[in-house]
């Protein structure tokens, strides 16, 4: 009840604000969608002296505890206060990275506001999301040219309105390729850092083939650290424990479920997974090899093929690593040791289709801040906003 209050309270607080102080607004789910937002809003807020408004669900969202003078924060929870927020926001442009949006509860606002849509992951619009996923945004800020590629496809083919679609690019990679360090030399099996990193749900590698796989690698000699998505610890934990059970006392195995970790990542010499994003953060933010297992593809619709483009997340496997099938994970040992042979030459590789498949390497927070104060001022233009702005001026 007080938590509601309190939700109640910051509504209020952030609907009286006005109209020209909220101008750009970021909505977020949960405190992890402040690690996307975070260099665009400092980009907006301290290099551009933009006033930034930021919505969230989650009382304990970073983003509410931030002393910049021109970031003004509330957190709204997520019931009804959300839902009335949402149908009655006034702003000019509301910045999420919620997809399947005006589809469910949370609508767009029966007042004039561009929503933006920005991607936090490199995968494909296409396959893995609901074919409409993306219908009710107004702009989307791309990380890639295949995601625009994919957008404008569809629009073609159902004679949807054209979004504005910006090059934005992918923060988390620039974010890997700070940080990444060398792994420790290897001169043996025994000395390799696998690190198995799946996607959650029925059909994907720990549910399908979790301990044969791990029974294979640590046999052949390898060091294993199993780093299960937190989905499915909560859906199937089962099929960690069962991998645990066996091997949780075992010298070559190490379990990781502590979110936010990283040294399992930088320490690793090559990641297992299966059509986890992940994999593609690995294999071009840190230049190091990805096998994966060929598990059905993770497709939430039907409709995808009618695209007639393959997706990104398929394109690329072969790119930054080797494919091996659930009923051959006996081949698995001699193709780690292949992908690991000659780590010069992937990384030369890896550059090179980064550099092709990535917009605004090392710029994306600046590309990202432009295009919000671009949509920003477009809508000052609005008639209803531009008097209301004018009014509150007077």
């Amino acid at each position: 009840m007080f938590q509601t209050l309190q939700n109640w309270q910051a509504y209020r607080a952030f609907k009286a604000l006005p109209l020209q102080h909220k101008r750009i607004v970021f909505y977020s789910e949960s405190g992890q969608d402040w690690h996307h937002f975070v260099p665009v809003i400092d980009q907006l807020t301290r290099e551009l002296a933009e006033d930034v408004i930021y919505l969230t669900s989650d009382p304990d969202d970073p983003g509410l505890q931030q002393d910049n003078k021109h970031l003004s924060s509330f957190c709204i929870g997520n019931g009804l206060i959300r839902t009335m927020c949402f149908q009655w926001l006034e702003a000019g442009v509301c910045a999420m990275t919620m997809v399947d949006f005006n589809k469910l509860q949370l609508k767009r606002s029966i007042n004039p506001v561009t929503y933006a849509f920005m991607f936090h992951s490199l995968i494909s619009v296409h396959m893995a999301d609901h074919e409409d996923s993306y219908d009710y945004y107004d702009a989307i800020l791309c990380a890639g040219p295949h995601q625009m590629r994919e957008v404008r496809k569809r629009e073609e083919l159902l004679g949807l309105e054209a979004k504005q679609l910006f090059d934005h690019g992918y923060h988390r990679l620039e974010e890997l390729m700070a940080n990444r360090r060398t792994a420790p030399p290897w001169s043996n099996k025994e000395d390799i850092q696998i690190l198995l990193a799946p996607s959650w749900g029925d059909e994907t590698v720990l549910n399908l083939c979790g301990m044969e796989l791990v029974d294979v690698l640590i046999a052949a000699g390898f060091q294993v650290t199993l780093r299960p998505h937190y989905q499915t610890r909560w859906t199937t934990p089962e099929v960690i424990d069962q991998i645990t059970d066996k091997y949780g006392d075992h010298p070559q195995f190490n379990l990781m479920e502590q979110m936010g970790e990283t040294d399992s990542l930088y320490d690793s010499h090559i990641m297992i997974t299966d059509w986890s994003g992940a994999g593609m953060d690995y294999g071009m933010g840190l230049e190091k090899p990805v096998l994966y297992i060929d598990v059905p593809a993770k497709a939430r619709n039907d409709w995808w093929p009618k695209l007639g483009i393959e997706p990104f997340e398929s394109y690329v496997r072969d790119k930054i690593g080797a494919i091996v099938s659930p009923d051959q994970l006996a081949s698995a040992p001699a193709k780690i040791l292949e992908l690991l042979a000659e780590p010069e030459v992937f990384k030369v590789n890896v550059a090179s289709l980064r550099d092709e498949w990535v917009f605004n390497l090392g710029h994306s927070s600046e590309a990202a801040a432009k295009a919000l104060v671009q949509l920003a001022q477009e809508s000052d233009q609005r008639p209803a906003q531009a008097e209301a702005i004018k009014g509150n001026n007077a």
